[in-house]
Formats: C-alpha cells, sequence, structure tokens
C-alpha cells in the first residue's frame, strides 16, 4: 500500500493583532490552514485564545517570542533580555550573541520560556507544538532550556526548519545571497536540533517549507513548491494578515506588488483552490501536530528523523 503523505499547514503570530487572527481563522475556515502558532504576550492574544476555542480542529501551538516582541515577566526580572518597556530586541543578531555569550542571559531565558509556557498552559488549550518568532527557539541555548522544560509542559513536536535550497531557488530566485546564508546558517542548527530533540524523544517533521521565502509564500509560490516535495511528512507556514493588519507586510516582507501586502497575499494562498487541489493531486493529506501524535490514520506517528 502506497505510504500515506502528511502536510501541516500553519499560521504563525496567532494573537499579534485583531487582523491577524481574522486572516488565521479565514484561512482555517475557507482554506487549507490547520495549525497556528499563539504569541502569548501580544496585544490580541486573549481574543486569540477565545477564537482557538470556537474552532477546535484548529491546533494551537506556542509561538515563542524572544525577539521583536514583549515580554510575559516585568522587566526589572529580566533586565539583561528586554529594555525598560518590556521590549526585546528587533535585532535577531545581536539577540543571538547577547543570548549564546552573556551569562547573565540563560537564567533570565529560563525564567521568561517558563512563564510563556505557563501563560499558555494557563489558557486551557492543548499544546499542539512549539516553535519561535523569527526562529529563536533553535538557538542552542533556547532549544536546550525548552528539551529541559519539556517533560512539565508535555512539549510533544518542535519546528526545526528544514527545506532544500535547490528546490526553492527553482521556483523563486529573489534575495539570493539572503537565502544562501539563511540555508547555511539553519542548515547547521537543524542538524544540531536533531541530535538533542531524537535523544530525548521530542518530534519534528523531515521538511518545514516558509524560511527561505519568508513573506513570499503566495500561491504562484505554493504551486511551484508543491509538486517538488520529496518528503511525505512536512509543514508549510506563512504569517497570513487581512488587510491593514500590518505585521506580516512590516515584519515579513514588503509588499509584493502595488494592491496585496505580504500577508494578505500569503491569506489569498491560503485560500486557493488552486493550493488545495495541488497538495491533493500531490498526495497529501491536510492535519495537524495533534492527529499525527495521536497515532490516527495510515502509519500515524510525527516522525523523529529526517
Amino acid at each position: 500500500m502506497q505510504a500515506q503523505r502528511f502536510a501541516i499547514i500553519n499560521g504563525d503570530d496567532f494573537g499579534f493583532s485583531e487582523g491577524v487572527n481574522q486572516a488565521i481563522i479565514k484561512a482555517h475556515k475557507q482554506g487549507v490552514l490547520s495549525s497556528t502558532s499563539l504569541m502569548v504576550s501580544a496585544e490580541a492574544a486573549k481574543e486569540a485564545v477565545a477564537l482557538a476555542n470556537s474552532y477546535p480542529n484548529l491546533a494551537v501551538g506556542l509561538h515563542l517570542v524572544l525577539i521583536c516582541g514583549r515580554s510575559v515577566l516585568p522587566p526589572d526580572q529580566i533586565p539583561h533580555l528586554v529594555d525598560k518597556e518590556g521590549n526585546f530586541s528587533n535585532s535577531p543578531f545581536m539577540a543571538g550573541l547577547r543570548y549564546q555569550f552573556v551569562k547573565e542571559t540563560h537564567k533570565e531565558l529560563r525564567q521568561e520560556i517558563r512563564a510563556q509556557l505557563e501563560k499558555y498552559r494557563s489558557t486551557g488549550l492543548p499544546l499542539s507544538h512549539v516553535d519561535g518568532h523569527l526562529h529563536l527557539h533553535i538557538h542552542p541555548i533556547v532549544l536546550r532550556i525548552l528539551v529541559d522544560l519539556a517533560p512539565e509542559f508535555d512539549i510533544k513536536v518542535i519546528r526545526l526548519p528544514s527545506e532544500e535550497l535547490g528546490l526553492t531557488l527553482r521556483v523563486n530566485r529573489s534575495n539570493l545571497l539572503t537565502k544562501l546564508v539563511w540555508s547555511g546558517v539553519f542548515g547547521k542548527l537543524r542538524r544540531y536540533g536533531e541530535r538533542i530533540l531524537e535523544s530525548e524523544g521530542i518530534k519534528f517533521t523531515q521538511r518545514v517549507y516558509g524560511l527561505l521565502q519568508t513573506g513570499g509564500i503566495t500561491e504562484e509560490y505554493l504551486l511551484g513548491l508543491i509538486p517538488q516535495i520529496q518528503a511525505d511528512l512536512v509543514e508549510i507556514y506563512s504569517h497570513p494578515a487581512m488587510p491593514r493588519a500590518g505585521f506580516a507586510n512590516a515584519i515579513h516582507g514588503a509588499p509584493l506588488n502595488g494592491t496585496l501586502g505580504a500577508g494578505e497575499a500569503e491569506l489569498a494562498a491560503l485560500l486557493s483552490d488552486r493550493v488545495r487541489e495541488a497538495l491533493h493531486s500531490n498526495g497529501f493529506e491536510i492535519t495537524n501536530h495533534h492527529f499525527l501524535c495521536s497515532g490516527s490514520g495510515g502509519n500515524g506517528s510525527l516522525k523523529s528523523s529526517s
């Protein structure tokens, strides 16, 4: 019997704003989105939780925020991580260096990561997975903390970005230098993450698509990508937004043309019947981490190797 293929379609930044929340729910109700990641410290997080409770088939995980956002803990408890207003750095490069080499940040990172997990747990939502804003969750110090806390908070799945550079470039060669650098950096982080997660029995998908084309997960891109995917268990993530939601356009890419911003174009892709048909015709069943970890359907288990 032919092996089943599974695709998890995730929307990041749930809770960032009302517009982002509306886009994620619309993509779930009318499109292919099956999963989302909640920013527990964001301004519209409470609304996002209420919406998630109304859509039980939408799997929700934690979108850990340690960059370009606000902390859960007050600034005086984590002074090496945030400014006096509780804002993290807006520079992933500088934040990554500080988290690696400034020892004072290590204890504070553990405190803040625990606080975000506790705040997520207080929502009452089952924890589908953990990923991170701008992928700071796979920073070696951060990932080690998440693994240490996994038994206490029942973390079963952590996202490890992994996509083939050549495949992406065959579909879209824009921002070539950035794609080359990110492919090298995140490739090494992926290999490091695999060793840690496998040793602890924490799951991850074979491939994760979205990093190298961030801000540009359009219908055109997905229609070029999906037929080329060789893995049988993948995650595709994007940052859908309603018009003037602001976040996806400002953080994850400039407007793609004169009328649609990045977040709006990514929402349109998730609503596309052509994208749904491409997934179906290439043998993919749209699912989420809850379903796969439960052992339901086909081989049923979320793979722990690439």
